[in-house]
């Protein structure tokens, strides 16, 4: 398929980062509520990026159309312009309302752990894992379609992962200066939990051998293991 819309006959508009998303997901860093940082229902996704994510996930962006995602939203290719003005909206509306979910959840698992770093890293640990098992399409397509967003945009969305990334590092920091972490690399380590966290959404599968709930308890041992918790 095409990347562009020359098989629709209609022109792409260049996407502008201030109409990229019209329900202004990206304009503000407003964190969406959640009843429950686990609580996974189906992702609220306005129809045409749900349309766009099932697209991307399968094809990519570059080896999706717009006429495909219009099609899939059940609207005509001026009809999803009228919502979308382009297929960089498109992704970059998408992957805005990924990463403040995610944020969310993280700072939600956080503050309600309390101020102990053992029990703060374990919450934020469990939400980095959730996420990705159960917005795992959502979580994919950011991870690998980074290099397509536009210059525009993609500087927002480096914020928005490093931000996640602080979250953590500041934990495991917190955990070393309290002695309960006892690695001599902690943003080495914090790093490396985060990119196993993450990795989750290339090959777990709800409905797999292997149920969220051991995947979480197996891989908080690791993460323990790697930022050196020292047992009392």
């Amino acid at each position: 398929m095409s990347d562009g819309v020359g098989d629709t006959g209609v022109e792409e508009p260049t996407a502008d980062p201030r109409s990229a998303d019209p329900e202004g997901t990206h304009a503000s860093t407003a964190m969406p509520t959640t009843s429950s940082w686990r609580d996974y229902g189906e992702a609220e996704l306005p129809v045409p990026l749900a349309a766009a994510l099932a697209a991307f996930a399968e094809h990519g962006y570059h080896g999706t159309s717009v006429r495909e995602i219009a099609a899939r939203a059940g609207l005509s290719v001026p009809g999803l312009y009228h919502h979308y003005p382009s297929k960089q909206s498109l992704l970059q509306g998408l992957l805005e309302r990924t990463m403040t979910d995610l944020l969310a959840r993280s700072e939600q698992a956080v503050r309600e752990a309390g101020p102990e770093p053992v029990k703060r890293f374990d919450a934020v640990v469990e939400s980095l894992l959730r996420f990705h098992m159960y917005r795992r399409e959502q979580a994919f397509v950011g991870s690998t379609e980074i290099r397509s967003l536009e210059d525009s945009y993609k500087q927002t969305y480096i914020g928005h992962r490093d931000r996640q990334q602080h979250i953590v590092d500041e934990i495991v920091f917190a955990g070393v200066a309290a002695g309960d972490f006892e690695t001599e690399y902690p943003k080495d380590a914090a790093r490396a939990v985060a990119t196993m966290c993450v990795g989750v959404s290339t090959w777990f599968k709800l409905d797999g051998e292997l149920g969220a709930d051991e995947l979480i308890r197996r891989n908080l041992v690791l993460a323990r293991e790697i930022v050196g918790y020292r047992r009392s």
